[in-house]
């Protein structure tokens, strides 16, 4: 498979989904916003990723290939019926590219938390094999506060809703992190204001206590982001 990968700052890639990438021989190409990268077309690739990153969905006027980015993820799901994955950021762009809604959450989520997965999770295809509520890494001050029509939210917690949702049967995405690597958090406090937010939530001792908590729980991450990207290509394989 051929994957596009919108990515909006160079440290949010696909994290440790690139190992099974490379191991299982697909071929992803990565398309970097925030440095001025142009939208290629979809002709030629087989599925679509978005990446999380620091803006947010509606800062238009300040990133406004925000509105082409939006165009073409509509295209690729509604338009086109491509696989999609959205991770953070990306969650968010799907929403808003079949016209659900996002906002500034009430409770920013920043730490290594617990998400609950719906009926409609537990019984889908990409949680499958994954236990009914997981810790993960969650680091966002913004979310998903409209569901698309035609949408289902597959996870959900206190102080967010929606925290993963579906849409047709390809279309996947995820406000939470499971991709998570052992330089992730370093790499994330790199950008200022993730590390401002992090300072704001966890204390000036905020980054320590992350990293040792996505240490603590380094291995089963990993054995959770492998099935889910398993998963994820059973779901992409639907006709």
């Amino acid at each position: 498979m051929k994957i596009l990968v919108l990515q909006h700052a160079h440290v949010e890639h696909p994290g440790v989904f690139r190992t099974f990438l490379n191991e299982d021989g697909h071929k992803w190409v990565a398309v970097h916003l925030n440095d001025g990268d142009v939208l290629p077309s979809l002709d030629g690739f087989d599925a679509l990723w978005v990446m999380g990153g620091p803006m947010d969905v509606w800062e238009e006027e300040k990133y406004p290939w925000l509105r082409d980015e939006k165009k073409l993820i509509q295209e690729a799901v509604e338009g086109r019926g491509m696989p999609f994955l959205g991770l953070c950021l990306g969650h968010q762009l799907l929403a808003e590219a079949l016209g659900g809604r996002c906002g500034p959450s009430e409770l920013a989520e920043i730490g290594v938390l617990t998400v609950q997965l719906t009926d409609e999770g537990s019984t889908g295809i990409l949680f499958d094999g994954l236990p009914e509520t997981f810790n993960c890494l969650q680091w966002h001050s913004a979310e998903v506060v409209q569901i698309p029509v035609g949408g289902q939210c597959l996870a959900t917690t206190s102080s967010c809703a929606i925290q993963a949702m579906s849409w047709g049967p390809r279309a996947y995405s995820m406000q939470f992190h499971l991709e998570v690597e052992h330089d992730t958090v370093d790499n994330w406090m790199a950008i200022p204001s993730y590390s401002e937010a992090l300072s704001s939530v966890l204390g000036p001792n905020g980054g320590s206590m992350l990293k040792a908590a996505c240490n603590a729980q380094a291995i089963c991450f990993k054995e959770m982001a492998e099935r889910l990207y398993i998963n994820w290509f059973h779901a992409a394989a639907k006709i």
